[in-house]
């Protein structure tokens, strides 16, 4: 991920986990109907879904969830839309919103992340590279 955004989300009592590759914020007004389609593609209906899946579906009460949150970078060159800080700031606003708080979060700057989520427990194997690498 550079400008996108990963959550990733386990459950310890539950040994239940999730995550989500977020590519923008929210559908623009003239395609909303995208965001049916690919739900997990954009932050505004991908982080209340994956969290309403965690709990409904793998039973994980919202107090035992940890979330943590990757991503946001900045591109090498001038990005007028700022989609990275962008996705970062709504999702954080939804989980706020949500009565939820993130755990831990590795974001911006100017760099690719990869990450990787054992379900057994938790633990993330994050890879960091320079953009343009």
């Amino acid at each position: 991920m550079a400008s996108c955004v990963g959550i990733t989300i386990y459950c310890s009592e539950r040994r239940a986990a999730g995550m989500v590759h977020i590519a923008l914020p929210a559908p623009n007004n003239l395609s909303n109907h995208d965001s049916i389609i690919r739900p997990y593609y954009y932050a505004n209906t991908a982080v209340p879904l994956l969290i309403d899946r965690m709990c409904s579906k793998y039973g994980c009460s919202k107090n035992a969830l940890k979330i943590r949150i990757f991503g946001g970078a900045d591109p090498l060159r001038k990005d007028i839309f700022q989609v990275g800080k962008k996705n970062l700031e709504i999702t954080k606003k939804i989980l706020t919103d949500m009565g939820l708080r993130y755990d831990s979060s590795q974001t911006g700057g100017k760099c690719s992340r990869t990450l990787e989520l054992d379900v057994s427990n938790g633990n993330i194997k994050l890879t960091i590279l320079p953009i343009g690498i």
